[in-house]
């Protein structure tokens, strides 16, 4: 039996994102490693993770155009084989400034990797099927940032740090022998010329914001530091804004937020992944700060979240062309914020089994969050504006997840100023358990928020994703 194309498309297109993703989460675990093994101050060590999110903040405005222009899968060869070369020579790093510097070409690949991935599996299967597309993209949009920490535990207590780069290795390689042998280019007639405005001031205003938020969770959000490159890099973002309006082949086309589906689904996802990803900032410092767990322990409690993505996952892309995204994103948010408030009330003594249980129906409400947001969001954009669609909705993203844990990290640190608490002491337990569930009650008001975007989203705006007896229907 041949497989489609459209599925070797998506397969291959999940082992590049997989390896990105799955390489955040495992390089968080081993921050203290990192620290002691190359004599590094904390803050020091922070750069490895900021230096990431900074090349990836350069790399993802121009990859829409570039794939437009140079074909995805060339483009996906090269961010595979920069992001290989950039683990290879992490995992040699002879000091901490050496290994940030690798990071930042590290991140640079990931920054191209994943618009360009996206792009290429939404081409390859037609409107009626993106939510087939969408279930199998979310497969490593969940499952690896979920699998680091317990990967990034196994090989920080079995092996030595340089591994946790040089699992990517073999992967890139496979990943790029078979994009080589089996996908077939595909580029725009007319992609037009690189917006070097554009470019500069994106690539720009995203670097130095997210810079701005990296520094906010040591420094406060009142720390000037913090209010200069924030201030500025809104600032240049939102000089972006009115200079792409005025140009006739932008880099992002920002009129593409016109669109009341793409602009509901990007503010929905925006939100829920703040949620998200300080929910996963929190409860790994809890566990191994707290309740004394070990990388790997802490990661297998965890874990449940992707187990329940996955189990949702295929159901969805059945469901979706019935129901239609306005419900099942709404009602998968609720299930989303309702299954925090087990972690708003958990202490030092709460089973682990009731923890992974609510691991694994947040998982459950987050594929039903993503998958359906994922297909609408291109319901109505052309195949020509697909490249540039998935290149916006990827910095959104980006900058949310930056963005929730920036503001999670300040709300604990002040909260534990407020109980009189620090992290670790036995002797200030009961303040850093208060502290940590105030913090679980910000991650509930974020994902809730979405639920507000959600109940906007009208069902008929998919239409081209949905079954044509729902097509004329007035939800």
């Amino acid at each position: 039996m041949r497989l489609e194309h459209k599925y070797i498309v998506a397969l291959i297109s999940v082992f590049g994102m997989f390896m990105n993703l799955l390489d955040l989460t495992i390089v968080n675990v081993a921050v203290p490693v990192l620290a002691f093994e190359l004599d590094a101050s904390a803050q020091e060590v922070q750069w490895v993770v900021t230096a990431y999110l900074l090349a990836v903040a350069v790399g993802i405005p121009v990859s829409g155009w570039a794939g437009d222009r140079f074909g995805t899968k060339l483009m996906f060869v090269l961010a595979l084989a920069f992001f290989t070369i950039g683990s290879l020579l992490c995992a040699v790093a002879w000091n901490i400034e050496s290994l940030i510097v690798f990071r930042g070409l590290q991140g640079l690949g990931g920054g191209l990797l994943m618009p360009v991935s996206q792009t290429m599996v939404f081409r390859a299967f037609p409107q009626q099927e993106r939510s087939k597309a969408a279930g199998i993209l979310i497969v490593p949009t969940t499952f690896a940032p979920a699998s680091g920490p317990l990967i990034g535990g196994i090989i920080l207590d079995y092996l030595a740090w340089p591994w946790i780069f040089l699992v990517n290795i073999p992967v890139g390689v496979i990943g790029i022998v078979l994009a080589l042998a089996f996908l077939r280019e595909q580029r725009e007639d007319a992609p037009g010329r690189i917006d070097v405005p554009g470019l500069v001031l994106a690539s720009g205003g995203l670097a130095v914001f997210l810079y701005g938020l990296a520094e906010a969770g040591e420094r406060g959000f009142g720390d000037p530091v913090v209010l200069g490159f924030g201030g500025a890099g809104l600032a240049l973002l939102a000089l972006f804004v009115l200079v792409e309006l005025r140009t006739e082949e932008p880099l992002i086309d920002v009129r593409l937020f016109a669109n009341r589906l793409f602009a509901l689904a990007n503010a929905s996802q925006a939100v829920a992944f703040m949620g998200f990803s300080a929910t996963l900032f929190l409860l790994p410092l809890i566990l191994q700060l707290e309740r004394g767990m070990s990388p790997f322990e802490s990661g297998l409690a965890t874990f449940p979240q992707a187990i329940g993505v996955m189990v949702m996952a295929p159901l969805l892309a059945r469901i979706y062309p019935i129901v239609g995204p306005r419900r099942l994103v709404a009602v998968g948010l609720l299930a989303a914020s309702a299954t925090t408030v087990p972690l708003i009330l958990m202490d030092l003594e709460t089973d682990l089994w009731w923890v992974r249980g609510t691991m694994f129906a947040r998982g459950v409400g987050f594929s039903m969050m993503l998958v359906p947001l994922q297909t609408a969001a291109f319901a109505q954009i052309s195949m020509a504006d697909t490249g540039r669609a998935t290149a916006a909705l990827n910095a959104t993203r980006q900058v949310a997840q930056s963005f929730g844990v920036a503001i999670i990290a300040t709300v604990l640190t002040s909260r534990l100023a407020h109980y009189g608490a620090a992290l670790g002491p036995a002797d200030s337990v009961a303040g850093s358990v208060s502290a940590f569930s105030d913090g679980f009650v910000v991650t509930a008001i974020f994902i809730a928020a979405g639920i507000l975007f959600a109940l906007l989203i009208r069902d008929r705006d998919a239409a081209a994703t949905l079954r044509a007896r729902l097509n004329s229907s007035p939800g």
